[in-house]
C-alpha cells in the first residue's frame, strides 16, 4: 500500500510517498481503509524531531474510514462500520490498524471527511472548554489562532456556553471566519507593533479593565507573555500548542505577580484516558455536528502524495479550519 514516511527528522521535504506492507488487525484491533487522514501540528512536531520518536515512521495519527476487518476479541465493531480515530500511528496511509478501544463509530449524519476533520480537534476543543477551564455564561475568554481548526471549534463551543470570545488572527479574511464562528471581538495581531504590550491593553479595554477569565493559547513562544498579561486575577492560561515555538522555562513567581493566575499544559490523551470519557466527548462533538449546531470547516484537502505541501501550508499559517489528506 501507499503511505507517507518520514525517513529522518527534518522539514516537510523528509516526507516521502512510499510502498510499504499493509497492516493486519491484531487482537482487539480494526483494519480500516483510510478515507481521510487529519493533518495536525503534532505531526509536524514528530516529523521535525521536536517530539522524540523513531525514524523512519509512517506519519499521522488521525483519520476516518471504513472497517475492512476486525481482529480477535472485538465485539463493538463490524466490517463496513464507519469509524474515526485520533491516536493510530501510521494514519497517512491507505490502510491502518486501529485499536478498537480508541475507535469511535461515525453517525449517519456526519460525512467521513468531516469526521476526520473533527476528531482530534473537536475532542481537543471539548476538553479545553469543559475541563482545562470550564467556560461559564458571562465569562470573557481569549482564543489565539481563532481561524484555525481548533480555534474555530473552540470559539463556537465557548460562545454556545454563553462566553464572550475575543480572538486573534492574522488577516482580514481570517477575521471574517472567526466572527462567523461566534467571536465577539477580533484582533489582527499583524497590525500590532508590540504584541506583548498592546494585546493585553486591548483585551483590558474590551473587558472594562478586568482581563479575561481564560486564555486558550496554541501559538506558544510568541504569544505566551501577552497571554499571561491578559488574564484577570486568578485567571487560567491554557497552553495547548506551540506553533511559533515552545515556551522557555517560566519563573513561577510571575504567576504571583500576574494575580495568582494558573497555567496548565494539557494534552488530549489525558482527557480521553478511559473509554467512557472518550465516548462522552465524541458523542457531544459528533452530535453537535450532526444537528448543525457545530460547524466544521474543511480548510484544505490534499492528495496523500502532497503531504509535504500540506505540512508547509500548516506551518506557514496559510490554512484555516482543518487540513486533511485523501489517499
Amino acid at each position: 500500500m501507499h503511505a507517507i514516511v518520514a525517513r529522518e527528522p527534518g522539514g516537510p521535504e523528509v516526507l516521502e510517498l512510499t510502498d510499504v506492507p499493509g497492516p493486519y488487525p491484531g487482537p482487539r484491533q480494526l483494519l480500516v481503509r483510510v478515507d481521510a487522514a487529519g493533518v495536525n501540528f503534532v505531526d509536524t512536531y514528530r516529523r521535525s524531531g521536536v517530539y522524540p520518536g523513531e525514524f523512519p515512521h509512517i506519519v499521522g495519527v488521525e483519520g476516518a474510514g471504513e472497517v475492512l476487518a476486525v481482529g480477535d476479541d472485538v465485539a463493538e465493531f463490524s466490517r463496513g462500520d464507519r469509524v474515526l480515530w485520533t491516536d493510530a500511528p501510521g494514519s497517512y496511509a491507505e490502510r491502518v490498524a486501529v485499536d478498537a478501544t480508541s475507535a469511535v463509530r461515525v453517525p449517519d449524519g456526519v460525512p467521513t471527511e468531516v469526521a476526520a476533520a473533527v476528531g482530534l480537534q473537536g475532542l481537543t476543543a471539548h476538553y479545553l472548554v469543559t475541563s482545562s477551564y470550564a467556560v461559564a455564561a458571562g465569562d470573557d475568554v481569549l482564543v489565539h489562532a481563532g481561524a484555525g481548526g481548533v480555534g474555530l471549534l473552540l470559539t463556537q463551543m465557548a460562545a454556545t456556553r454563553g462566553a464572550r470570545v475575543i480572538t486573534t488572527v492574522s488577516t482580514r479574511e481570517k477575521e471574517a471566519l472567526s466572527r462567523a464562528g461566534g467571536a465577539s471581538d477580533v484582533v489582527r495581531y499583524t497590525e500590532l507593533d508590540d504584541l506583548t504590550t498592546e494585546l493585553p491593553a486591548l483585551v483590558r479595554d474590551l473587558t472594562e479593565g478586568r482581563g479575561v477569565a481564560a486564555v486558550y493559547d496554541s501559538v506558544g513562544r510568541s504569544t505566551f507573555d501577552a497571554s499571561l498579561a491578559s488574564l484577570r486575577p486568578r485567571g487560567t492560561l491554557v497552553l495547548f500548542g506551540g506553533s511559533s515555538g515552545q515556551v522557555p522555562p517560566v519563573d513561577l513567581q510571575r504567576l504571583n505577580r500576574a494575580g495568582s493566575v494558573f497555567v496548565t499544559r494539557p494534552t488530549l490523551a489525558d482527557h480521553v484516558a478511559t473509554r467512557a470519557e472518550l465516548l462522552w466527548r465524541a458523542r457531544e462533538v459528533l452530535g453537535a455536528v450532526a444537528d448543525g449546531s457545530l460547524s466544521v470547516r474543511l480548510g484544505a484537502t490534499y492528495p496523500l502524495a502532497q503531504a509535504a505541501e500540506a505540512h508547509r501550508a500548516l506551518e506557514a499559517r496559510e490554512t484555516t479550519g482543518k487540513v486533511v489528506l485523501v489517499p
